[in-house]
């Protein structure tokens, strides 16, 4: 990722409507099967400037690592616990010393050469009965602007992802899209920007909103995180999958 979208996912990933939104997501999937365990050991693998190090914390004690200096470096300014910098292809940790991994829309990157062994490594952390929430960006054919600013490799479609997370030995419990409600006008915007007559350059889609709107669409993705914790929601611009280590 380029070094101008790190600095400004520091200044406004605490607020920002995608963020909130998508941390509503994460805990309506983990509430209930991963709370109320304080002493349980959390990894946000790939944990980019840091802004979820914080509200994972309700989950346990929560270690960040990210591959890039500049995210790792953002992420200690912080001050939220301890930041390692490291690839999720060869994770610098102990077998088993994990209760929980966090992988949020990092195993689409272009630097993630083979994402069956990456999910293997974050297999590998877990202790047994530990679980790995991982979230990716959905359809390969809504590539746009922001994916060559985000340097992505590949979009997922919901099912090639729980088939990847099987292939690295873990349990598939719940699979979900997010990012619904929103996704048809998301949608025309990506594949506009696929056409040739598109004059469009490449930009990131992370831009500051007026304070209405950011709370309006923080509370659409705070909606689905209420439908997440009662059915899976069947297409959305996110693909996430839910799995535990059995053995």
């Amino acid at each position: 990722m380029n070094s101008e979208e790190y600095h400004l996912m520091y200044q406004i990933e605490d607020g920002y409507w995608w963020y909130k939104g998508m941390r509503q997501i994460t805990f309506a999937l983990l509430n209930g099967i991963a709370s109320g365990r304080q002493e349980r050991r959390v990894l946000d693998a790939g944990c980019g400037t840091g802004g979820n190090m914080v509200p994972l914390g309700r989950f346990g004690s929560v270690v960040g690592m990210d591959y890039a200096e500049e995210a790792t470096r953002l992420s200690r300014q912080r001050e939220r616990g301890a930041v390692l910098r490291g690839s999720i292809a060869d994770l610098p940790f102990p077998q088993s010393t994990f209760d929980l991994v966090t992988c949020f829309d990092v195993l689409y990157h272009l630097a993630v050469v083979d994402d069956v062994a990456a999910l293997g490594e974050m297999g590998r952390v877990l202790k047994p009965g530990g679980m790995l929430l991982v979230r990716v960006p959905a359809y390969d054919f809504l590539r746009g602007n922001h994916d060559v600013v985000v340097h992505t490799r590949h979009r997922y479609t919901l099912g090639e992802l729980t088939a990847k997370v099987r292939q690295a030995g873990l349990q598939p419990i719940r699979a979900t899209h997010a990012n619904t409600v929103l996704f048809p006008l998301a949608g025309a915007k990506r594949l506009w920007e696929s056409l040739p007559t598109s004059r469009s350059r490449a930009q990131s889609d992370l831009k500051p909103v007026p304070k209405l709107l950011n709370e309006a669409l923080a509370g659409i993705l705070g909606f689905e995180g209420w439908l997440i914790r009662r059915t899976s929601l069947p297409f959305g611009l996110s693909a996430i999958c839910l799995a535990v280590k059995t053995a």
